[in-house]
């Protein structure tokens, strides 16, 4: 699994995931900004920064580093790459710190003798997943960090968890996390598609990045009959993974909805418990 593409993606769509791992955030956490930097003379990228606001005056520059490989020499570069940006930019920032996120202690770098005063002092923050707690008792965004380090066997369940819990919390940012649980699923199990990844999880059709683009294109003149029908093969899907096949009677009933019913039904079949149960559902419609 690429993690540390998962992470970055994360850390875009919400930089204060971060200073919910640190004990002491900056006041104005919500106002920092993810990105990547480069530095001259020797040139090297760090892909890991938040960068205070540059409207309020000097600010603390983070770095973060996901590491879930061992590397015997993290620290040193790390601690190298970053001294040298604040020495590059000492004017734009008053203070640096340093959080590295590790799946576990077992992958930290062993000799860390030389790092002695930094490591413990306040200054460099060393962030364990499987230490943070039951991932179903963490905030949202933390708890995505920590599903990618559930075995595979449990992944499937705590995925559902945090999909439901993320439908009952209705926030702006429902869609953006349905979606990263999706793009871990997909990395995790790289052997599946993403619509079966879709039926895995019992994702509704409303939910899904197919679903939007079904809906968008489905506003073009002449083409709302094609997308309804690839929303009804989308459901007929979900409803043979759960109940087994279908008969050509219920095919054909739920072939012939029009696309708003067929939303409805996405979410209704998540409380079906038999074929009685969507049976019913048809007959009202």
């Amino acid at each position: 699994m690429r993690r540390d593409s998962i992470f970055y993606q994360l850390f875009q769509q919400y930089p204060g995931l971060l200073f919910e791992l640190l004990t002491n955030p900056p006041i104005n956490a919500d106002a920092y900004r993810f990105d990547s930097v480069a530095v001259k003379e020797p040139k090297f990228e760090i892909d890991g920064v938040f960068l205070p606001p540059e409207n309020e005056g000097v600010g603390v520059v983070y770095f973060c580093e996901v590491q879930f490989q061992k590397d015997k020499r993290l620290y040193e570069r790390v601690f190298a790459e970053s001294s040298l940006y604040f020495y590059r930019n000492r004017d734009r920032f008053s203070d640096w710190q340093v959080t590295i996120i590790y799946p576990s202690r077992t992958i930290e770098q062993r000799d860390i003798y030389p790092h002695r005063s930094l490591l413990n002092g306040g200054q460099v923050h060393r962030i364990y997943l499987d230490e943070l707690g039951n991932i179903r008792q963490l905030p949202l965004w933390v708890a995505l960090m920590v599903l990618t380090t559930v075995n595979e066997e449990q992944m499937p369940e705590e995925a559902r968890y945090l999909l439901t819990r993320t439908r009952e919390e209705s926030s702006s940012s429902s869609r953006v996390i349905i979606e990263m649980i999706m793009t871990i699923m997909v990395y995790r199990f790289e052997q599946l598609s993403p619509k079966e990844i879709e039926l895995m999880l019992g994702i509704t059709l409303k939910e899904t990045r197919v679903y939007q683009e079904i809906k968008e294109e489905g506003r073009q003149e002449g083409r709302q009959e094609g997308r309804q029908e690839e929303a009804a093969n989308l459901i007929i899907r979900i409803l043979t993974k759960r109940f087994g096949e279908l008969s050509n009677e219920i095919r054909g009933s739920i072939s012939g909805l029009s696309l708003p019913v067929l939303e409805d039904l996405s979410e209704a079949l998540l409380d079906f418990t038999s074929l009685a149960d969507l049976e019913a559902w048809l007959v009202t419609k």
